[in-house]
């Protein structure tokens, strides 16, 4: 099943619901009202398993192009996320895995608007085209092998990030460059763990106004699925609506800009689409970052980006 957040027509009441082929078919009632938070809902999922069945085949579907999608989970509790966690064509030594916070704040959902700061320091925003897990908790200790217990889902993440193009931002490679109002967006659904037969193997594809940037496999993962979820919880509990990033490939990475309309897609997932403004309206060149983080050799000064 795909399990959407959805206001409809010009309405500004968020209701949950389910995303079929036939449109939007409204839950609220089944989930014990429209209020009813999605974090309940995923603990609640196992009772409610049957009547969402009969309702994803049979409910009185809401035409797609007459509803807004909202962000899955507004406000995730937590949003961890990996550091590069990709082998890039094992152009690169191996890296043990790693994660920091990212501020949950910074959600924002389908057709939504990325708005990059209004700072004086030298930074270029890059756009991370991520597969997200989301919890089902409480999760604590959760062994390799009982990953799946643990995974309610899947959805869509940009990482929005904030790099330094001089020597002296440090604060663009900490976890501030990340957590920027806007710089998680999250969508367009979540999908239940039942519909994906192996996180490992999904295609992930981001464009920039029509420029295909990210094209890469999460079979691609250094460290995959089931030890990120092995990793996390032995460090903290996870409860139910957190999400865990699982990295990207930073063969892709480029620059977002004032003006661009920005899209990923994961197969068995979807697509979303959101814009981005700048106020400063500035400017960087197009294309994708050959940097040291995308392994090429071509730069080797990950402080001096260049582009193709």
């Amino acid at each position: 099943m795909k399990l959407v957040l959805f206001r409809d027509g010009e309405g500004d009441e968020t209701r949950p619901g389910l995303l079929t082929h036939r449109g939007i078919v409204d839950i609220a009632e089944a989930v014990g009202g429209p209020a009813r938070a999605m974090n309940g809902i995923i603990d609640g999922f196992d009772a409610m398993r049957g009547d969402l069945a009969r309702l994803e085949q049979e409910g009185a579907a809401i035409p797609r192009d007459r509803v807004r999608l909202r962000a899955p989970l507004p406000r995730p509790g937590k949003i961890l996320c990996c550091i590069g966690n990709y082998w890039e064509h094992r152009e690169r030594d191996p890296r043990p895995l790693n994660m920091f916070l990212k501020n949950p704040d910074a959600v924002i959902g389908p057709g939504d608007t990325v708005v990059l700061p209004e700072t004086t320091e030298p930074w270029v925003f890059h756009h991370e085209a991520e597969l997200a897990l989301v919890v089902k908790g409480p999760a604590k200790r959760v062994g390799r092998d009982g990953w799946r217990e643990a995974v309610f889902g899947y959805t869509c993440l940009i990482d929005v990030s904030a790099r330094g193009e001089g020597r002296s931002t440090w604060r663009a490679r900490s976890w501030m460059g990340k957590s920027f109002d806007t710089f998680a967006p999250l969508g367009p659904c979540i999908v239940t763990a039942d519909e994906i037969a192996d996180p490992n193997d999904l295609d992930v594809r981001f464009r920039v106004s029509g420029e295909l940037r990210h094209d890469y496999n999460t079979g691609d993962m250094e460290h995959p699925v089931p030890e990120l979820v092995e990793w996390a919880s032995a460090i903290m509990t996870l409860n139910s609506g957190d999400v865990i990033g699982c990295g990207t490939n930073h063969e892709g990475l480029g620059p977002l800009q004032d003006g661009d309309r920005a899209e990923i897609e994961i197969a068995g997932i979807g697509r979303m689409e959101v814009g981005v403004a700048d106020p400063l309206k500035r400017s960087w060149e197009r294309g994708v970052y050959m940097g040291r983080d995308s392994t090429h050799p071509d730069n080797p000064d990950p402080e001096e980006p260049s582009y193709r």
